[in-house]
């Protein structure tokens, strides 16, 4: 069984328009199959009249599209498909089997697995991006953590060497330059990258 929707391919009413494209969105991402017939066009009179004696209409003297139909079998007009895809009954509505339109939404096991490694639905190898963000991180956190035994204090501290003794602003300053010069590499490589 197909589910038949109605519409009119050159309606002024941009009602009708917006509603037509929303029927067919919907279908389109529950994966229905279904087949539009436009009943404006040349030789569509008899379905245009099928369309008029067989859906109801609500405002007006004819029923309005998108009607919706399962085969010849009146389902609704917008509104009850609206209302049918807000209480999640839209295959009860459509009149198909839930096995149709059931998997729409269902990834498989491999594919969610890729979901949760790479954080998106698109098949590709596995990142390596934040194993690499991660190694990169914690090697410049190596480089440019001070050992405890060199943690600086507010006093100076003084080194011997040779029997005498200098202060020990000379290293720091040292230690500080290779820090900066670790950073600039890290920042290379990941431009490298």
């Amino acid at each position: 069984m197909v589910v038949k929707v109605y519409i009119s391919g050159i309606s002024g009413n941009k009602e009708v328009k917006k509603r037509q494209q929303r029927v067919l969105m919907i279908l389109d991402s529950k994966n229905v199959e279904y087949e539009t017939i436009d009943i404006t066009e040349p030789g569509k009179e008899m379905e245009k009249e099928f369309m008029q004696s067989n859906g109801i209409a609500r405002d007006s003297k004819y029923p309005l599209p998108p009607q919706i139909f399962n085969e010849d079998e009146y389902c609704g007009d917008y509104e009850d498909f609206d209302l049918a895809n807000e209480m999640d009954e839209l295959e009860e509505f459509l009149k198909v089997e839930p096995s149709a339109s059931g998997k729409e939404n269902v990834p498989d096991s491999k594919q969610s697995e890729e979901i949760q490694e790479n954080g998106n639905t698109t098949s590709r190898e596995p990142s390596t991006d934040k194993e690499a963000a991660a190694i990169q991180a914690e090697s410049v956190e190596e480089r440019t953590t001070l050992p405890s035994e060199n943690v600086q204090s507010d006093e100076p501290k003084s080194i011997e060497n040779d029997g005498e003794t200098k202060p020990e602003e000379d290293t720091t300053e040292h230690t500080e330059e290779n820090v900066e010069k670790n950073e600039e590499k890290s920042g290379d490589q990941e431009k490298e990258e």
